[in-house]
């Protein structure tokens, strides 16, 4: 009877721990080699640290070898991760030690035996600039909605997704920075009712082979919106919104994830010299449909406070607040900002007393790309820019100019990145805006000098 109840014992918790994992745990045979499912990908970069995520095929333990370019005589590595079931075998690897503004290529071995990738792998430090020379010309790539298809789950019909070709388009760019603006990932009614069903969906679109060239090329920062986060308009009440907070921690290699004691997705990062705010609009979320009360809310309370603060003490010349739903746009039927008038209004009433320098907003969601434009009495104008989507459906139909704030001829209704190229002396800093179709096309493009938002 014994040996009759060891394997079923085994067995059984062995399908347990998969329940909570997203795919069933591998185990991997004497002659089969652990290899790289995606990534490795840079995340979080400082002047002396980086961080890289990875996910691997089965259990396994992985290290990372990593020289400055071109001197393999300085080789060194890092401490050996191991990659378990229980975290889908992702990793995050953090390096110190680094020296700034320098270049380093890097290696993965798995189980002692170096991985055969087809991209060169690099990642980059932050230069050490101030007081020094002045801020160096940097560019970034940014955009939302990135849907991969999978048809036993996916609506009957014509494919929902398509063009992954753009991701390979945007690591062409060669841009230093990549932001991800929410609905990175598209959790299904078969997904986001178990723990498992959302891990899965994680590690199947972040597997997909058209998007790891673009993982590797560059460092990536994110949030989310309602379709990473769990049902569509999803708000606070989400059951699930630990588990997904964790995937997205999981996934992800941002510098921090909320507050002590205030947990969510917000942080802020300098890149360059240009402050980044990325925020959580789901997380402390009233419903947009509950009535207009002076306190409904989508960022909430401790969130609206680290961001003021966060930005009086911000010196930076733009100072980039990235959003998943629309800010700006006032008249939209569409989830945004405008169906919380009143902690917009008093957001907005408050960017004009202290008249804080250089605010712009970012956002996705609404499967367009747009310029937005607030003007205000004696004061700078205030833009969002709206990028999306990178492989969803997109919107066809036109925005009116008075519905939306719309600066005319920016509407793209079609998949399409946003590019953001910043240049020019410290003291009159530019950014140039570039909106590109997944052909690599140029859409439009503009320029906005940092005076211009004093």
């Amino acid at each position: 009877m014994l040996q009759l109840r060891v394997p079923v014992y085994f067995l059984t918790g062995f399908f347990l721990i998969a329940l909570t994992l997203g795919s069933l745990p591998r185990i991997a045979s004497a002659e089969e080699q652990a290899t790289v499912t995606s990534g490795p990908m840079p995340g979080h970069s400082a002047m002396r640290a980086v961080n890289i995520w990875m996910q691997g095929s089965t259990a396994s333990d992985a290290l990372l070898e990593f020289w400055p370019k071109g001197k393999t005589g300085q080789k060194r590595s890092t401490k050996s991760q191991t990659l378990v079931a229980t975290d889908q075998y992702t990793t995050h690897f953090h390096i110190g030690d680094l020296e700034p503004g320098t270049t380093y290529e890097y290696r993965v071995l798995m189980n002692g035996k170096p991985v055969s990738l087809p991209d060169t792998l690099e990642f980059h430090t932050q230069p050490l600039w101030q007081w020094r020379t002045g801020p160096p010309p940097f560019r970034v790539v940014a955009g939302s909605c990135a849907y991969i298809n999978d048809p036993a789950y996916d609506r009957p019909g014509k494919p929902y997704g398509a063009g992954y070709d753009i991701f390979g388009r945007m690591a062409g760019q060669k841009p230093d920075m990549m932001l991800w603006l929410g609905d990175n990932v598209y959790l299904r009614e078969a997904d986001y009712g178990s723990r498992w069903g959302m891990a899965e969906r994680y590690r199947h679109d972040r597997a997909v082979s058209e998007l790891q060239s673009l993982l590797r090329s560059t460092h990536h920062y994110a949030i989310w919106d309602d379709h990473d986060y769990g049902p569509n308009d999803s708000n606070q009440s989400f059951n699930l919104k630990d588990e997904s907070l964790a995937l997205f921690k999981r996934y992800w290699a941002n510098p921090a994830y909320g507050l002590p004691g205030t947990d969510g997705i917000f942080v802020k990062f300098t890149f360059r010299d240009i402050d980044f705010f990325l925020l959580d609009n789901r997380y402390y979320r009233d419903d947009d449909h509950a009535p207009d009360t002076a306190t409904k809310t989508m960022l909430g309370q401790d969130q609206l406070a680290w961001l003021k603060n966060a930005l009086l003490d911000s010196k930076a010349p733009f100072k980039i607040i990235a959003n998943g739903s629309q800010m700006l746009n006032e008249l939209s039927k569409k989830e945004g900002w405008n169906h919380f008038p009143d902690e917009r209004t008093a957001f907005v009433d408050w960017l004009n007393e202290t008249n804080i320098p250089g605010v712009m907003f970012m956002s996705g969601d609404v499967h367009y790309s747009a310029l937005l434009k607030l003007d205000r009495t004696n004061r700078y104008p205030i833009y969002e820019l709206t990028c999306s989507p990178l492989t969803s459906g997109p919107r066809t139909k036109k925005l009116a100019p008075g519905e939306s704030l719309l600066v005319p001829g920016t509407f793209v209704g079609e998949r399409n990145f946003c590019q953001l190229d910043f240049s020019g002396p410290r003291k009159n800093r530019n950014l140039k805006i570039t909106v590109l179709n997944a052909d690599g096309e140029v859409k439009w493009t503009k320029d906005i000098a940092a005076k211009e938002l004093r």
